[in-house]
Protein backbone atom coordinates (compact mmCIF):
# COMPACT_ATOMS: atom_id res chain seq x y z
CA UNK A 1 0.00 0.00 0.00
CA UNK A 2 1.26 3.42 -0.85
CA UNK A 3 1.70 6.33 1.76
CA UNK A 4 -0.93 8.75 1.90
CA UNK A 5 0.25 12.04 -0.24
CA UNK A 6 0.32 14.51 2.73
CA UNK A 7 2.32 12.09 4.47
CA UNK A 8 4.49 11.23 0.97
CA UNK A 9 7.64 13.70 1.22
CA UNK A 10 8.48 13.04 -2.51
CA UNK A 11 4.67 13.71 -3.76
CA UNK A 12 4.53 16.74 -1.11
CA UNK A 13 7.44 17.86 -2.71
CA UNK A 14 6.42 17.40 -6.57
CA UNK A 15 2.75 19.62 -5.21
CA UNK A 16 5.06 22.15 -4.38
CA UNK A 17 6.66 22.81 -7.86
CA UNK A 18 3.27 22.41 -9.80
CA UNK A 19 1.85 25.14 -7.25
CA UNK A 20 1.88 28.81 -9.00
CA UNK A 21 4.31 31.70 -7.63
CA UNK A 22 1.93 34.20 -5.68
CA UNK A 23 3.31 37.48 -7.34
CA UNK A 24 3.84 40.33 -5.00
CA UNK A 25 1.69 43.10 -5.15
CA UNK A 26 3.53 46.62 -6.23
CA UNK A 27 2.54 48.90 -3.45
CA UNK A 28 1.92 52.64 -4.88
CA UNK A 29 4.33 54.92 -4.02
CA UNK A 30 3.45 59.18 -4.74
CA UNK A 31 5.60 61.72 -5.72
CA UNK A 32 9.37 62.22 -3.97
CA UNK A 33 9.00 65.51 -1.98
CA UNK A 34 12.19 66.51 -4.55
CA UNK A 35 10.08 66.15 -7.47
CA UNK A 36 7.19 67.93 -5.99
CA UNK A 37 9.41 71.07 -5.02
CA UNK A 38 10.80 71.00 -8.44
CA UNK A 39 7.58 71.21 -10.33
CA UNK A 40 6.46 73.71 -8.48
CA UNK A 41 9.86 75.87 -8.83
CA UNK A 42 9.49 75.10 -12.22
CA UNK A 43 5.70 76.48 -12.25
CA UNK A 44 6.91 79.84 -10.43
CA UNK A 45 9.70 80.87 -12.66
CA UNK A 46 7.28 79.96 -15.68
CA UNK A 47 4.65 82.79 -14.05
CA UNK A 48 7.24 85.08 -13.10
CA UNK A 49 8.86 84.82 -16.85
CA UNK A 50 5.50 85.33 -18.34
CA UNK A 51 4.50 88.30 -16.08
CA UNK A 52 7.31 90.08 -16.74
CA UNK A 53 6.71 89.62 -20.52
CA UNK A 54 3.46 91.11 -20.32
CA UNK A 55 4.45 93.45 -18.99
CA UNK A 56 7.01 94.20 -21.13
CA UNK A 57 4.45 93.49 -24.14
CA UNK A 58 2.20 96.79 -22.48
CA UNK A 59 4.68 99.16 -23.25
CA UNK A 60 4.02 98.83 -26.97
CA UNK A 61 0.22 99.68 -26.30
CA UNK A 62 -2.07 102.57 -25.32
CA UNK A 63 -2.96 103.19 -21.69
CA UNK A 64 -4.82 105.56 -21.62
CA UNK A 65 -7.38 107.54 -23.78
CA UNK A 66 -8.85 110.99 -23.52
CA UNK A 67 -12.12 111.84 -25.45
CA UNK A 68 -12.90 115.47 -25.80
CA UNK A 69 -16.11 116.29 -27.30
CA UNK A 70 -17.96 120.12 -28.07
CA UNK A 71 -20.30 121.50 -30.30
CA UNK A 72 -17.95 122.26 -33.01
CA UNK A 73 -15.94 118.75 -32.61
CA UNK A 74 -19.33 116.73 -32.43
CA UNK A 75 -17.35 113.94 -33.35
CA UNK A 76 -14.74 114.33 -30.86
CA UNK A 77 -10.48 114.22 -30.30
CA UNK A 78 -8.87 111.73 -28.84
CA UNK A 79 -5.96 111.77 -26.87
CA UNK A 80 -3.96 108.46 -26.30
CA UNK A 81 -0.98 108.54 -23.71
CA UNK A 82 0.96 105.41 -24.06
CA UNK A 83 4.31 104.70 -22.19
CA UNK A 84 6.24 105.95 -25.55
CA UNK A 85 4.45 109.28 -25.55
CA UNK A 86 1.16 110.32 -27.14
CA UNK A 87 -1.02 110.29 -30.03
CA UNK A 88 -4.40 110.65 -31.43
CA UNK A 89 -5.28 114.35 -32.76
CA UNK A 90 -2.52 115.96 -30.62
CA UNK A 91 -1.84 118.62 -33.13
CA UNK A 92 -5.62 119.91 -33.39
CA UNK A 93 -5.57 119.73 -29.51
CA UNK A 94 -2.79 121.75 -29.46
CA UNK A 95 -4.11 124.29 -31.18
CA UNK A 96 -7.39 124.34 -28.65
CA UNK A 97 -4.92 124.57 -26.03
CA UNK A 98 -3.21 127.78 -27.18
CA UNK A 99 -5.89 129.83 -26.69
CA UNK A 100 -5.69 129.34 -23.12
CA UNK A 101 -2.08 129.48 -22.58
CA UNK A 102 -1.32 126.08 -22.57
CA UNK A 103 2.25 124.30 -23.35
CA UNK A 104 2.58 121.97 -26.57
CA UNK A 105 1.52 118.22 -25.22
CA UNK A 106 4.42 116.65 -26.87
CA UNK A 107 6.83 118.76 -24.13
CA UNK A 108 5.22 116.51 -21.40
CA UNK A 109 7.09 113.81 -19.71
CA UNK A 110 10.29 114.21 -21.67
CA UNK A 111 12.30 111.83 -19.08
CA UNK A 112 9.52 108.91 -19.35
CA UNK A 113 9.39 109.24 -23.20
CA UNK A 114 13.06 108.76 -23.62
CA UNK A 115 13.83 106.01 -20.80
CA UNK A 116 10.09 104.47 -21.03
CA UNK A 117 11.02 101.29 -22.96
CA UNK A 118 14.76 100.55 -20.34
CA UNK A 119 12.59 101.67 -17.34
CA UNK A 120 10.68 98.45 -18.41
CA UNK A 121 12.97 95.99 -19.73
CA UNK A 122 14.80 96.70 -15.89
CA UNK A 123 11.86 96.28 -14.46
CA UNK A 124 11.37 92.77 -16.26
CA UNK A 125 15.08 91.55 -15.36
CA UNK A 126 14.50 92.66 -11.66
CA UNK A 127 11.12 90.40 -11.25
CA UNK A 128 13.09 87.57 -12.58
CA UNK A 129 15.77 88.24 -10.21
CA UNK A 130 14.16 89.16 -7.32
CA UNK A 131 11.96 85.39 -7.99
CA UNK A 132 15.01 83.63 -8.40
CA UNK A 133 17.82 85.56 -6.01
CA UNK A 134 15.45 87.23 -2.82
CA UNK A 135 15.65 85.06 0.43
CA UNK A 136 12.32 84.19 2.07
CA UNK A 137 12.83 87.57 4.27
CA UNK A 138 12.87 90.05 0.73
CA UNK A 139 10.33 87.27 -1.21
CA UNK A 140 7.89 90.35 -1.65
CA UNK A 141 9.86 92.83 -3.36
CA UNK A 142 9.22 90.92 -7.11
CA UNK A 143 5.33 91.30 -6.70
CA UNK A 144 5.87 95.24 -4.83
CA UNK A 145 8.13 95.84 -8.53
CA UNK A 146 5.29 94.34 -10.76
CA UNK A 147 2.55 97.01 -8.90
CA UNK A 148 4.93 99.47 -9.11
CA UNK A 149 4.36 100.17 -13.19
CA UNK A 150 0.52 100.84 -13.35
CA UNK A 151 0.99 102.90 -10.13
CA UNK A 152 3.72 104.52 -11.48
CA UNK A 153 1.84 105.61 -14.30
CA UNK A 154 -0.93 106.51 -12.85
CA UNK A 155 0.95 109.19 -10.41
CA UNK A 156 3.01 110.45 -13.43
CA UNK A 157 -0.16 110.66 -15.69
CA UNK A 158 -1.86 112.64 -13.23
CA UNK A 159 1.10 115.19 -11.93
CA UNK A 160 1.60 116.11 -16.05
CA UNK A 161 -2.45 116.28 -16.08
CA UNK A 162 -1.83 118.96 -13.22
CA UNK A 163 1.06 120.79 -14.71
CA UNK A 164 -0.77 121.45 -17.80
CA UNK A 165 -3.24 122.57 -16.16
CA UNK A 166 -2.02 124.86 -13.87
CA UNK A 167 1.26 126.04 -15.89
CA UNK A 168 -0.93 128.69 -18.13
CA UNK A 169 0.92 131.08 -20.06
CA UNK A 170 -1.09 134.68 -18.78
CA UNK A 171 -0.50 136.76 -22.12
CA UNK A 172 -2.97 133.87 -23.72
CA UNK A 173 -5.75 135.14 -25.37
CA UNK A 174 -8.60 133.63 -23.34
CA UNK A 175 -8.00 133.22 -19.30
CA UNK A 176 -9.64 130.47 -17.73
CA UNK A 177 -8.84 129.28 -14.25
CA UNK A 178 -6.35 126.60 -13.63
CA UNK A 179 -7.70 123.32 -13.70
CA UNK A 180 -6.78 119.38 -13.98
CA UNK A 181 -8.06 117.49 -16.57
CA UNK A 182 -10.41 114.68 -15.28
CA UNK A 183 -8.28 110.94 -15.72
CA UNK A 184 -11.50 108.96 -14.73
CA UNK A 185 -14.40 109.09 -15.58
CA UNK A 186 -16.47 112.19 -17.18
CA UNK A 187 -15.33 116.01 -16.86
CA UNK A 188 -15.64 119.60 -18.10
CA UNK A 189 -13.18 121.72 -19.64
CA UNK A 190 -14.63 124.94 -20.83
CA UNK A 191 -16.86 123.70 -23.48
CA UNK A 192 -15.50 120.49 -23.75
CA UNK A 193 -16.98 117.61 -22.07
CA UNK A 194 -14.13 114.87 -21.33
CA UNK A 195 -14.25 111.03 -21.13
CA UNK A 196 -11.27 109.53 -19.86
CA UNK A 197 -10.83 105.86 -19.32
CA UNK A 198 -7.77 103.20 -19.55
CA UNK A 199 -7.62 100.55 -22.90
CA UNK A 200 -5.68 97.74 -24.13
CA UNK A 201 -2.00 98.68 -22.48
CA UNK A 202 -2.79 99.53 -18.63
CA UNK A 203 -5.13 95.84 -18.55
CA UNK A 204 -2.53 93.89 -20.40
CA UNK A 205 0.17 95.42 -17.38
CA UNK A 206 -2.43 94.75 -15.02
CA UNK A 207 -2.44 91.01 -16.15
CA UNK A 208 1.16 90.84 -16.02
CA UNK A 209 1.06 92.18 -12.22
CA UNK A 210 -1.34 89.24 -11.11
CA UNK A 211 0.69 86.52 -12.99
CA UNK A 212 3.21 87.95 -11.06
CA UNK A 213 1.91 88.20 -8.03
CA UNK A 214 1.15 84.42 -8.18
CA UNK A 215 4.65 83.18 -8.82
CA UNK A 216 5.46 85.33 -5.42
CA UNK A 217 2.68 83.08 -3.49
CA UNK A 218 3.73 79.97 -5.48
CA UNK A 219 7.27 81.07 -3.81
CA UNK A 220 6.06 81.76 -0.92
CA UNK A 221 4.82 78.19 -0.20
CA UNK A 222 7.77 76.91 -1.60
CA UNK A 223 10.01 79.02 0.88
CA UNK A 224 7.42 77.36 3.31
CA UNK A 225 8.80 73.87 2.47
CA UNK A 226 12.15 74.53 2.04
CA UNK A 227 14.41 72.67 4.20
CA UNK A 228 16.47 75.89 4.55
CA UNK A 229 13.80 77.92 5.58
CA UNK A 230 15.01 78.69 9.25
CA UNK A 231 18.23 80.23 8.08
CA UNK A 232 17.01 81.78 5.02
CA UNK A 233 18.04 85.47 4.89
CA UNK A 234 17.90 88.17 2.27
CA UNK A 235 19.40 86.07 -0.61
CA UNK A 236 18.12 82.66 -1.74
CA UNK A 237 21.01 80.50 -1.36
CA UNK A 238 19.73 77.51 -4.24
CA UNK A 239 19.19 80.46 -6.80
CA UNK A 240 15.44 78.71 -6.20
CA UNK A 241 15.51 76.71 -8.96
CA UNK A 242 17.94 74.09 -7.06
CA UNK A 243 16.05 71.98 -4.59
CA UNK A 244 18.29 71.26 -1.44
CA UNK A 245 19.40 68.54 0.21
Amino acid sequence: MSAPAALDPEAAHDHAHDAPATAKTPVPRGPRIGDWQIHRRAVTVALAVVGAATMGAAYFLPWWNFHLVSPQYAKGLNLVVSLKGISGDVDEIDIINHYIGMAHLTEGAPLERAYGGYAVALLGVMVITGILAAGRKIGWVAMAMGIGLPIWFIADTMYWLYTFGHDLDPKAPVHITPFTPTMFGSGKVGQFLTTAAPTEGFYVALVGVVLVSLAVWQRAKVCKACPLHDSCGVVCNTGFVRVPK
